[in-house]
């Protein structure tokens, strides 16, 4: 079975103030911390959007698949179209932010392992049933992942196919913070 992985790593982060990707906690940006969580090792063909030279520069040293986000204005739809084009002969590809500077490698694992186990349903990574991010959908989805546009993402195909989704609960409920504001880091 052929995973991919999608690492989206285009925001402005507006509500920030600045690219926040490049921020620091405990010394290492947050797009660094998500590349540990997420190595390429784990899959197929891994693969980085970016509107940002140095991630991708940094990317491309560590495995992924460099891709350039050229419309990053769009929203996240850009970012996934971008990555999924380049990951289409997958059986199933993780989409993940970058954002979420305490997402571990352990339940990645286990996210793909459900995968494995049911491959024609959407796993999402959760804490308690509360759905969060990555999110692992097959194949069969692809159709409709490519087709979304604007700031919609993942969640309106979730949505549409709720009875095919299944939760991975991750190690703990920080795993699913993601980073909006500075204060937060």
């Amino acid at each position: 079975m052929e995973i991919g992985c999608v690492l989206l790593c285009s925001g402005y982060g507006r509500r920030f103030g600045s690219n926040k990707l490049l921020a620091l906690l405990d010394g290492v940006p947050l797009y660094r911390r998500a590349f540990a969580a997420l190595p390429p090792a784990l899959f197929t063909k891994a693969v980085v959007t970016s509107q940002y030279g140095e991630i991708l520069a940094q990317a491309g040293k560590l495995g992924y698949l460099p891709l350039l986000n050229c419309h990053p204005w769009e929203g996240v739809a850009a970012g996934i179209r971008l990555g999924l084009a380049a990951l289409r002969n997958m059986d199933g590809v993780l989409f993940s932010v970058c954002d979420q500077p305490n997402l571990t490698t352990k339940s990645i694992e286990n996210l793909i392992n459900s995968f494995l186990e049911s491959p024609d349903f959407i796993h999402a990574l959760s804490w308690q049933g509360r759905r969060g991010n990555p999110v692992l959908f097959p194949k069969a989805l692809f159709p409709e992942l490519m087709a979304l546009t604007g700031d919609a993402g993942g969640s309106a195909v979730i949505r549409r196919h709720a009875e095919l989704l299944r939760l991975t609960e991750a190690g703990s409920p920080r795993e699913l913070s993601d980073v909006d504001y500075p204060e937060e880091l």
